[in-house]
């Protein structure tokens, strides 16, 4: 039984680096989301400072066309990167709170056989 202290220990520190990496992905992609919507904004005003007339004549495949189609594709994108990081933050939190968990129901057990070892 004692063989079981170095296997609950490995446990609980691999619970705890999962869900410190889930929530620092998670910060991470809410980062990035304040870098792309400044390059939204931008690929937006670019767009959009040509005449409509100059939009609605430009041929297909063209550099006009293909920056309407980035316009169009990043709001997805944006939230994407809003809904996956919250996700992932609260997927870490769930991740520490369940091997707390585990921790607040073994340390009862481990205090029983710490008495009874003692007598």
């Amino acid at each position: 039984m004692k063989n079981m202290t170095p296997i609950m220990m490995g446990m609980m520190m691999a619970l705890m680096l999962a869900g410190i990496i889930f929530a620092w992905q998670g910060v991470s992609m809410h980062r990035q989301v304040s870098v792309e919507e400044a390059k939204f904004h931008a690929l937006q005003s670019e767009y959009f400072i040509q005449s409509k007339e100059v939009r609605d004549e430009a041929v297909t495949g063209s550099e006009l066309n293909s920056q309407l189609v980035q316009i169009q594709n990043y709001p997805s994108e944006l939230l994407r990167l809003k809904l996956v990081g919250v996700g992932n933050i609260l997927t870490g939190i769930f991740i520490l709170l369940f091997g707390i968990l585990v921790a607040l129901i073994m340390m009862p057990k481990r205090l029983g056989k710490i008495i009874s070892e003692k007598r």
